[in-house]
Parts: C-alpha cells; sequence; structure tokens
C-alpha cells in the first residue's frame, strides 16, 4: 500500500506564498474573504447577545404577564386553566389585583379590541381600569364589554394560587388565611414553595399550618415511607382537614399494597384517636369558658339585687328594668358619639351608674320609704314602678329593638389553637365582673358606708341607737344597688339586643343567684352566679335551654329545703322594724 507523505509546516510559515491563496477558488474574493475572518468574532458576540437577551425576555415578568393574559380569552378552560397557572408564576406585583378580579367575577374585556379590563358598575356604565398599565378607560356600557368565565375548577385554582402567593406576606394574619386558603385544595406543584416558606418562617403558628400542609402532600402523592412519616407527624393536630384526611385514610380501599395500606390504617387510627381525646377535653374547657361567661352576667345582674335585698329586705321587682336603663344609656351614648365607638363604653359604664343610680334613690324615697316593713306590698309596687319604666322606654325609644355597636377591642376572638378560642367580649366581661365585685366589697369593708350597710343588714335597731341613719343608708344602698345593675346593662348590651323586655329576662335568675348563694352576701352570689352558668351550658347540649333552666330551677328548690339559707348564709340580722 502506498504510504501518504506527511509534509511539516514550520510554525509561522504559511505553505502558500500569496495569503489566502489556499482557499477555494470561489472564496479567493481578498475583500469578502478578510470581512469574513474579521467579521466572525463579532457575529458570535451578537448571537449571545441575542440569546441572552431572549432569556431575559423569559424572565421578564411584564414579559410573562403579557404573554400569559390573551390565554384568559380563550374559550378552552384548559387553556385558561395553563394561563392562570404561568400567571401564577410571574413575579410581577400586577398578577395578585388580575387573578382577584378574575375570582371575583370583575375581569372583563372590551369586544371592540379585546382588551382585559377590571371593571366596576358604576349606575348604568361600567368603570374600566386597564388590566396591564392599570391606567383608566373610559366608561362603557354592558353591550360594550363582555366577562371572562370561569369554572369550579378554576376557582379553586385561583384560590391556591393566590393564597401561594400571599404565603410571603408580611403580616403574619395573611400569611395564616393563605394557608387556610391552601389547605382547602393544595396544589402539589406548591410543595417546593411550602418548603421554602416553612424555611423562612418565624411566627409559631404559621409554621405549624406550613407543616400541616406539607404532611398532607406527602400523603397525598408520597411514597409508602414517606405517607407513612407524614401521618405519625400528625399526630396531636387539630386542624380540621388533617382529621378529614386521617378519617379518609382508614375509609380507603386496599387499591396497591395490602400490607403498606394496612400500616397506613394503623397509623392513622392511632393518631386520630389521640386527636379526639384532645377535642374532647378543648370542647370541655370551652363549654366552661361559656359557662363561666354566663355566670359573670348572672352574677353581675344579681349583685345589685343581693345588696338591696340583704341590707333592706325588699323585693325590687323593678330591678331587671334598671338594667335595661343601663344598656339604654349605652345605646345613647354612642348615638351621641358614632365616631368614637372605641371609647363609648367607658363614657356609658358613669352615665349607665348615674342613671340607674338615681332612679333607684327615687324609686326607694318615692315608694319603698313608705313601705318599709311589708315585704308583699313592696313586691306589688315595684312591679307597677316596672311597668311604668318599661313603656316609659317604649315611648321614648319605641317597643324595637335597638343594637348596640361592640367596640374594636371587644370583637373577635383569643384563637388557642384550631379547636379552641374564646370571644373578647364574654373575656372582658369576667374580668369586668371581678373588678366589680373586689371594688365593691372594698367599698363594704374598708369605707365608712360600707360599715354602716354592714351595721344596718345586721342589725337595724342597733345601728339607729348607735347613731346611725338608717334611711340615708337605705336611700344610698338602694342607689348603690341600682347603680350596679346599670352596669350590667352596659355588659349586657355586648351580648343582646337592646329592648324594653331587655329586664325581664334577668329578673328571675337574679333572684334564683341571690336566694342560692345567700341573702346579703357578695361572695356567695357571685359563685352561685358562677356556678348556675356552669351547670346551665353543661346542660343545654344535652336537654335544650328550657329544660335546662327547668332543672336548674328544681335543684335550687331541693337545694333550699335543705339549707334555707343559701350557700353563704348571713351572720345574723334583726327583722327591720
Amino acid at each position: 500500500s502506498r504510504r501518504r507523505s506527511t509534509t511539516y509546516i514550520p510554525v509561522g510559515v504559511h505553505p502558500c506564498r500569496r495569503p489566502f491563496a489556499c482557499l477555494p477558488r470561489a472564496g479567493r474574493n481578498d475583500d469578502l474573504s478578510r470581512m469574513t475572518l474579521i467579521t466572525r468574532p463579532v457575529l458570535i458576540l451578537l448571537l449571545l447577545a441575542l440569546m441572552s437577551a431572549a432569556r431575559a425576555d423569559a424572565d421578564d415578568p411584564a414579559q410573562t404577564l403579557e404573554q400569559a393574559l390573551p390565554g384568559l380569552l380563550e374559550r378552552d378552560f384548559k387553556v385558561k386553566a395553563e394561563a392562570v397557572r404561568r400567571l401564577a408564576q410571574s413575579a410581577d406585583g400586577r398578577v395578585t389585583a388580575i387573578l382577584t378580579s378574575l375570582l371575583d367575577g370583575a375581569l372583563y374585556y372590551r369586544k371592540a379590541d379585546r382588551r382585559i379590563v377590571h371593571a366596576a358598575r358604576a349606575g348604568n356604565v361600567y368603570e374600566l381600569r386597564d388590566a396591564l398599565s392599570e391606567a383608566r378607560l373610559a366608561p362603557e356600557k354592558k353591550r360594550g364589554i363582555k366577562k371572562i368565565s370561569i369554572n369550579n375548577a378554576l376557582r379553586g385554582q385561583l384560590r391556591a394560587a393566590l393564597a401561594t402567593r400571599s404565603l410571603f406576606s408580611a403580616d403574619p394574619a395573611a400569611r395564616l388565611s393563605a394557608i387556610e386558603d391552601l389547605l382547602k385544595a393544595i396544589d402539589p406543584g406548591a410543595e417546593p414553595l411550602l418548603r421554602e416558606a416553612l424555611a423562612r418562617e418565624t411566627h409559631t403558628r404559621v409554621r405549624a399550618g406550613l407543616a400541616t400542609a406539607i404532611a398532607l402532600l406527602e400523603i397525598d402523592h408520597g411514597d409508602a415511607g414517606a405517607r407513612l412519616a407524614a401521618i405519625r407527624r400528625l399526630e396531636g393536630n387539630l386542624h380540621p382537614e388533617a382529621r378529614n384526611r386521617l378519617r379518609q385514610i382508614l375509609a380507603e380501599d386496599a387499591a396497591g399494597d395490602p400490607e403498606e395500606t394496612e400500616a397506613a390504617r394503623v397509623a392513622a387510627a392511632r393518631v386520630l384517636k389521640g386527636i379526639e381525646s384532645k377535642l374532647e377535653f378543648y370542647d370541655f374547657v370551652q363549654t366552661l369558658f361559656f359557662g363561666l361567661g354566663l355566670g359573670s352576667v348572672l352574677a353581675l345582674a344579681a349583685i345589685g339585687l343581693a345588696i338591696t335585698f340583704g341590707v333592706m329586705g325588699v323585693i325590687n321587682m323593678a330591678h331587671g328594668e334598671l338594667i335595661m336603663l343601663g344598656a339604654y344609656s349605652t345605646y345613647v351614648v354612642q348615638l351621641l358619639l358614632p365616631n368614637h365607638i372605641d371609647y363609648s363604653l367607658f363614657i356609658a359604664l358613669p352615665v349607665a351608674f348615674l342613671v340607674s343610680g338615681l332612679t333607684g334613690i327615687a324609686i326607694q324615697q318615692g315608694v319603698i320609704r313608705f313601705l318599709q316593713g311589708r315585704p308583699l306590698e313592696t313586691l306589688l309596687a315595684t312591679f307597677g314602678v316596672s311597668l311604668i319604666l318599661q313603656q316609659a322606654v317604649r315611648s321614648i325609644f319605641s317597643p324595637l329593638n335597638r343594637s348596640v355597636s361592640t367596640p374594636e377591642w371587644m370583637s373577635g376572638a383569643l384563637e388557642i389553637n384550631a379547636a379552641l378560642s374564646l370571644t373578647l367580649n364574654r373575656l372582658y366581661i369576667i374580668a369586668f365582673t371581678l373588678l366589680v365585685l373586689g371594688a365593691l366589697m372594698a367599698l363594704l369593708n374598708r369605707t365608712a358606708l360600707g360599715l354602716q350597710v354592714r351595721a344596718v343588714a345586721e342589725n337595724r335597731n342597733m345601728a339607729r341607737a348607735m347613731g346611725v341613719r338608717s334611711g340615708r343608708v337605705d336611700a344610698l344602698t338602694f342607689g348603690l344597688g341600682a347603680g350596679i345593675a346599670g352596669i350590667a346593662g352596659v355588659a349586657l348590651s355586648q351580648l343582646t339586643n337592646v329592648g324594653p323586655n331587655l329586664g325581664q329576662a334577668y329578673i328571675v335568675d337574679s333572684f334564683l343567684v341571690v336566694v342560692f348563694g345567700g341573702v346579703g352576701n357578695l361572695w356567695g352570689t357571685f359563685l352561685a352566679g358562677e356556678l348556675l352558668g356552669v351547670i346551665n351550658k353543661f346542660l343545654e347540649p344535652h336537654t335544650g335551654a328550657i329544660l335546662a333552666k327547668i332543672l336548674i330551677l328544681i335543684f335550687i328548690i331541693l337545694f333550699i329545703q335543705r339549707r334555707p339559707r343559701g350557700l353563704f348564709p348571713p351572720r345574723g340580722r334583726a327583722e327591720a322594724p
């Protein structure tokens, strides 16, 4: 075979004498060849720059928004779903407003140029705002625009997308709300974002919600090992979605490996049993809290009656109407201060105390002092006064119920966990009742007036002999009890509507509390009110509200037969002359 000869060319020496002479004959144009060699690096650099620009355009949020938005105008809901997915992945700040308008049915397009707009009805026309530029456009009538339609699947996708975009909000409440929306329909594609949010999160409740969402995703889309580990991580989790998913696992058929399915069922049953035990405990705590709230209302309504009944021996049937006057005082204060609702209660408390207290002094001086020592006549007279007060309120405010606004600081609830929340208005009423009780006991035990009141209550004749003006003490005592009834009306106005018959619902309960606790004993009145409130709340789910009250009445009757002087009987008191 012929061996091919090899010619070695020294470095720096071209095999041809003339430059470019070795090029093919078609490329021997010196100018063209020289230009090709010189511009080749420039062309490569230009190509790289174009590729970088294309990549930048692809990553540009505004470019993504402009490319994805027309997909919402397609009739095919699959195309719309893909457009929503692309919009949700965009970092453009306008996407949230667009998705929100689409979910709320406020995203339209103009028929003339198919421009997507936010639309808000204003009379016979719609005010438009461009979805991209957010500039205001000329108003259009209904026939000039058309709503972008969505279906239920798209609504769920939109809620999940909006919730995902809120995971990194600066407000913990917004992040919690976003997690709650995600848990209703978790998108498997959101798992990386959830894990990223969990790594950044510092708020305890938000971290717990993120962990729950990740565990539910692993249960639905993980392998057998990950699923079993996720079920175990739900131990003690009180979120309703976690409980529902565990119940679904117990009801699942063995579609895959029977051993894996059985292991998942056993783990779910054990976790669910522990969760239900905690739920029972928190349900008990919540019922106890509601009972204490009701008991505080009863105690607050009965404290004033305990003072007048204990000191003067007067059965005041107008006590409920004094409570009603306190509630109406709150209503009037809010009418006069409509722009200061948050501070209205601080003004209503002294106003209600004065209005009900002065009314009580007028009742005592005008009616009761002439019937001293005649309890039956006093009962009938105060019943007549109660009817007069009811009719006066109907004439002034009408027979209709009036609504009293709740200040913002009393609204809402203190959420301990997913199974236990304590309403703020009841918390404040419990604390307020304790405050009133403490102030009243300090007044009776550490002031000269309190000493005189206790002296008259224990032995009226002896107190008179010692120079105590019993008539003045009676008037001040009745006014004090009536004023506390007015304060109770302020508290009740935050729990129910204000009406002429408000006091009638509490007068019988107030007498039961006073008799059960011990006539004239404030501490006994408070404990009796709390005890009756708790018993009532625990009976209501099983017997109903009416039967629960009947059973409580029977219980008190039987108790009084064994202990006629109540839980804490008074130390002794002479009969009033």
